[in-house]
């Protein structure tokens, strides 16, 4: 099988597809490229910067599968896909620990003007009692979504002992329970939560 991978991925990723297949890494294609040579690749690997088109998939005459390696599928014209009888897959769960620790990283800064104090000190000036901040302990965190996300978001302020709330229509009070996470309706945890966390897809 030949794969085709027009942006940059992970050179792990990279050696276990060589693993499997004939793999050409070709960055920064211009979608006139792609089509010139997408019909010689049963594969194509993409991540979010690369437009998979209704012409590029007509293009693929012996494409099977297009992978994103990431999260969502807007890239990639996933009707015109399924017309073709042509597979699109994703990794739903791949940047999963990545976005909670991030959310995380945002709300400890906020918490403490990290930017604010960042900028100061740069600027050659000291002045620690204007960015002295709030401890997020014994806070409430208000997660607007429990999926995958904001299940590992929550996980990750229970150990900074924040009070934990959550409006999502789709889960259900076990679940939540579980994850000790109180559910509320969403005007409750807007008017509760001193931090709000969006955690939607």
């Amino acid at each position: 099988m030949k794969v085709l991978v027009p942006e940059p991925v992970s050179e792990e990723g990279l050696k276990i597809l060589h693993q499997h297949a004939e793999v050409d890494f070709k960055p920064k294609l211009t979608p006139e490229e792609l089509i010139s040579i997408i019909g010689d690749y049963e594969a194509l690997v993409v991540r979010s910067q690369t437009k998979v088109t209704a012409e590029v998939i007509k293009a693929g005459k012996k494409l099977q599968v297009v992978g994103r390696a990431g999260v969502g599928v807007d890239n990639i014209d996933v009707d015109e896909a399924t017309k073709c009888g042509i597979i699109v897959v994703n990794a739903p769960t791949g940047n999963t620990i990545s976005a909670a620790e991030h959310t995380i990283a945002l709300m400890l800064a906020l918490a403490r003007h990290i930017p604010q104090a960042n900028v100061s000190l740069k600027s050659g000036k000291w002045r620690r009692s204007d960015f002295m901040g709030t401890e997020i302990r014994n806070k409430t965190l208000g997660l607007v979504g429990l999926g995958k996300v904001g299940a590992e978001v929550a996980r990750r302020a229970l150990g900074l002992e924040m009070k934990l709330i959550a409006y999502d229509p789709f889960i259900s009070a076990d679940q939540a329970r579980n994850l000790q996470v109180e559910l509320v309706p969403l005007k409750q945890l807007l008017k509760e939560a001193d931090f709000i966390s969006l955690h939607t897809h």
